[in-house]
């Protein structure tokens, strides 16, 4: 496997095909996601995944392939609390479940070509400005420090979004949904869905996001192609995560203390890499041991419901 412009080329259309495929043929009809079809999709894009991963490493040796699954495991564990902002987004907004999975379609592509964007000026910089790598492992300890003390249950401010405010000024925006459709035209005059607001909102929130995970894998590796990759693979597999895990998401509150940890541990092996390296395969098995304890910790001492 070469990192090339015909590489690159040809995974791009890949990835695309598969997303026309995914919103053209397979959800070509709105409907709600049942959890037998969330949980076969994410299974088949799980073992894409793999497969994938499987290749680095084959064409591009050992290390390679761990700095790429531990990437992938970091993304794909950093995913599940934009999962529950987005169900909290569409709990606000009264979204019909059978709109969700247009939102998360549009949602993941505007993912996909935002984290692309912070790769590639993040790469740059850290190339060129090597004393950034410091300034970014202080950035990811802070960040989980900051996630581990702001509790399990993140917040959402739709009014207060400055993205959504400037949409309610400067956009006629319609009561209620219009079916699956993100703008209508009336007398002349179009005008937007509140599914268009909602869209608006997931993508603004991921920005958020991003701005935490692509640090996190900047830190375990500057190999463009894996970091990009790892975060594609991660982010295509989000929307039948989504419907697999809705139900579940409160089960897993001690999840987000475990994200915490993450965040700490890598900014840490950063900032100690001069005097003392952590071997790869070792902080691959911090990553998946921290997620490991975090779900069972929630299975053994579930959260207790407060009585009204």
């Amino acid at each position: 496997m070469e990192n090339t412009p015909l590489f690159w080329f040809v995974f791009n259309i890949f990835v695309i095909g598969l997303l026309l495929l995914d919103l053209l043929v397979f959800n070509r009809k709105a409907h709600a996601v049942t959890l037998r079809e969330a949980l076969s999709w994410s299974a088949f894009w799980v073992a894409l995944s793999l497969c994938f991963n499987f290749l680095v490493y084959r064409t591009m040796g050992h290390e390679a392939g761990l700095q790429w699954l531990t990437g992938y495991l970091v993304e794909k564990a950093l995913s599940v609390d934009n999962l529950f902002v987005f169900l909290l987004i569409f709990n606000y907004f009264k979204v019909p479940s059978e709109f969700q999975h247009r939102i998360l379609f549009w949602g993941v592509l505007g993912a996909l070509i935002l984290r692309a964007v912070f790769i590639l000026v993040g790469g740059a910089l850290l190339a060129k400005f090597h004393f950034l790598i410091y300034l970014l492992g202080a950035f990811l300890m802070y960040t989980g420090i900051r996630m581990g003390l702001s509790g399990d249950e993140p917040e959402i401010d739709p009014e207060n979004n400055p993205v959504v405010r400037f949409l309610s000024r400067h956009l006629p925006i319609t009561r209620q949904f219009e079916g699956g459709k993100f703008f209508v035209r009336r007398d002349g005059v179009r005008f937007a869905t509140p599914l268009f607001v909602v869209l608006i909102m997931v993508e603004t929130t991921d920005v958020v996001f991003a701005a935490d995970s692509i640090p996190a894998i900047l830190a375990i590796t500057r190999d463009t192609f894996i970091v990009f990759t790892s975060n594609v693979f991660a982010l295509l597999g989000l929307r039948a995560m989504y419907f697999a895990l809705a139900s579940m998401m409160r089960l897993f509150h001690y999840l987000h203390y475990g994200l915490s940890l993450i965040l700490v541990f890598i900014g840490a092996k950063i900032l100690l890499e001069s005097f003392f390296p952590i071997p790869m395969p070792i902080a691959l098995g911090v990553v998946g041991g921290l997620l490991v304890l975090s779900v069972l910790a929630s299975v053994v001492w579930p959260k207790k419901e407060v009585e009204a």
